[in-house]
């Protein structure tokens, strides 16, 4: 194990999901998400009221995920299997914690729900792809 390949992967890996984070939901899907949201009103946080501490930290959290799986435990080292185990992550943790969040609070509507995991499946496997390549640098 390189340590130091797996700090920077996961690094990496925060950096890609962050960016793809503000395209996808704080842009394409800014719009389709408000018109699904549930019966909740005033959860979202303004650009103003943002807390950056804990989004930088989610965000390393993703990367350092990959990253740990990818290199301790699945031996990913290309673009391809990093996208394809990354959609499939993205996948199983954005359907557990969506249908959790269906169940249980008022904060979107079934359709949202599809449309934000179908969102992850996309940002996981990108995210993924970048840090499987990276880890296979040199290899």
């Amino acid at each position: 194990m390189n340590t130091n390949k797996l700090i920077t992967a996961g690094l990496i890996g925060s950096v890609v999901a962050f960016i793809l984070g503000w395209i996808i939901w704080g842009n394409l899907l800014t719009g389709i998400m408000g018109e699904y949201s549930g019966t909740a009103s005033g959860v979202m946080r303004g650009e103003e009221e943002m807390l950056w501490l804990p989004l930088i930290l989610g965000h390393l959290g993703l990367g350092f995920l990959l990253a740990i799986i990818y290199e301790r435990w699945a031996t990913i080292s290309t673009f391809a299997t990093g996208a394809k185990a990354g959609a499939v992550i993205g996948l199983l943790v954005s359907f557990a914690n969506n249908m959790i969040m269906l169940g249980t609070t008022h904060l979107m509507q079934p359709t949202g729900a599809i449309i934000d995991i179908l969102a992850s499946v996309v940002s996981m496997g990108i995210t993924g792809g970048v840090v499987g390549w990276w880890l296979g640098r040199g290899k």
